[in-house]
């Protein structure tokens, strides 16, 4: 299961997740193709919010409405109970699952990746703005991805 934020301007008019660079970045993060990407029997994609929730005063989407994932992903989540590994995407969706136990940054919690396992794996969002991110933390590419595309070779070919 991939949980990221609430769908961005693009996907919004699309209608399809992750359908824009930071999807593309996710899917080579993965090492997957997008019929392997977007088969459900594979892959379940839930966003923390299932509305486009508008631009902020800066141009950018505003966060995922907060009542959407306490009342939908329940009953989501208890429709699908074969999930063998949960990927949290970005800061919203380590909040909400991993509460407490999250780090003080998102940067922590992705360094920290192997105590949430083997439920959860945080990521960074892939959007382009996190691009010097992932240079300032070449650990992220070296140790997390190999673990990453490996366990997602297992679960889903």
């Amino acid at each position: 299961m991939i949980i990221g934020q609430a769908p961005g301007t693009r996907v919004h008019e699309s209608g399809v997740p992750w359908d824009d660079r930071s999807g593309a970045r996710l899917r080579d993060w993965l090492k997957i193709p997008s019929e392997v990407f977007y088969d459900e029997r594979r892959v379940a994609i839930v966003p923390m919010g299932f509305c486009y929730p508008g631009v902020d005063a800066k141009g950018g989407d505003k966060p995922p409405r907060p009542e959407c994932a306490p009342l939908w992903h329940p009953p989501v989540r208890a429709a699908l109970p074969r999930i063998e590994l949960t990927l949290l995407v970005g800061l919203y969706a380590q909040g909400h699952y991993l509460g407490k136990r999250r780090q003080k940054t998102l940067t922590e919690t992705v360094r920290h990746w192997r105590d949430y396992l083997p439920d959860f794996l945080p990521l960074p969002h892939p959007s382009w703005r996190n691009t010097a991110w992932l240079k300032k933390n070449p650990w992220f590419e070296d140790d997390l991805l190999p673990e990453l595309r490996k366990r997602v070779k297992k679960l889903v070919g």
